[in-house]
């Protein structure tokens, strides 16, 4: 779960509805909470998404929510450690025998290139089909975001509409003049409401999503570059600097690790003797792979 955004959303509205009972009390609390307005704010700014937007994107709009409560996916650098695995194995035992891999990568993406290069798939075919794919998953997100822009857009504007639609009712009452202050504290209720719901809550996940959406784009970048690699047969130590190139070194958690095991497998081939780095760092054995059993060591000689 992602702690930022649940402390940001529960702590704005705890901080606000807290004020409110410092303020006034349970009375004044009780005074903020107002079913007819609730429901021209949000029931009329639904309705214009729905308006707006094909039905079918508005739901898949509302299902990618949970991608704001999740946290930060992968991390880009340990897929240098992926690529560097499937490429010593693919120059020692050929292309064929990454299929027994495929099965345990957990990244669809991944696992989708690694089996056209298993395929014999040319070099611009793989790499018009990945990019094709990313453009198609950029245009999905777009949309997504799109969708909670315009509901922060548009509950604003509800909430002015709300206003007026309660300023109107009270003018019409004005014989009764101990209505009017209750009756404009009423009508700034959907002002309110749309103001909250739209800074605190649809344009923060717009940006949200935006984040994740950039997140997810950039790994599956990194994935073509390592795919393109390992299907021009590439030496691991060219492979592993163009994907560097792509990672900024602040990202490279393992990095350490990735430069002493490429220095114990040139020691290990000098020496005849087994290294105790080949081992599968923690990240990825857990990221990239479900077996645990170690599948690094199906293609050692």
């Amino acid at each position: 779960m992602d702690l930022t955004t649940i402390i940001g959303i529960t702590g704005g509205l705890i901080l606000v509805f807290t004020s409110v009972t410092l303020r006034g009390g349970l009375v004044g609390l009780q005074g903020f909470l107002d079913i007819p307005s609730a429901m021209i704010t949000f029931g009329g700014t639904f309705a214009a998404v729905l308006v707006n937007y094909p039905m079918v994107q508005v739901l898949k709009a509302l299902k990618v929510v949970k991608k704001v409560f999740r946290e930060q996916q992968e991390d880009p650098a340990s897929y240098i450690e992926v690529f560097r695995h499937l490429i010593i194995k693919a120059s020692r035992e050929g292309v064929i025998s990454l299929e027994s891999d495929l099965k345990d990568m957990e990244n669809d993406f991944l696992r989708n290139g690694v089996k056209k290069v298993v395929d014999g798939q040319s070099y611009e075919l793989i790499k018009e089909e990945m990019e094709t794919e990313i453009a198609f998953t950029r245009e999905r997100h777009r949309v997504g975001q799109e969708i909670f822009v315009t509901l922060g857009t548009y509950s604003p504007a509800f909430g002015m509409i709300g206003t007026i639609m309660g300023l109107i009712l009270m003018l019409a009452q004005l014989e009764d003049q101990a209505q009017i202050a209750s009756g404009m504290a009423v009508a700034l209720l959907t002002t309110f409401y749309g103001a909250l719901a739209a800074y605190i809550l649809f344009l923060p996940i717009a940006g949200k999503l935006k984040r994740r959406s950039e997140e997810e784009l950039f790994i599956k970048r990194v994935i073509i570059r390592g795919v393109l690699s390992l299907q021009s047969g590439e030496i691991p130590s060219i492979a592993v600097s163009k994907l560097k190139a792509y990672i900024p070194r602040s990202l490279f958690v393992d990095s350490g690790q990735i430069v002493k095991k490429e220095k114990d497998e040139s020691d290990k081939k000098k020496s005849g003797g087994k290294s105790s780095s080949r081992k599968k760092s923690k990240k990825y054995k857990k990221m990239k792979f479900k077996n645990k059993g170690g599948n690094r060591g199906k293609g050692k000689k």
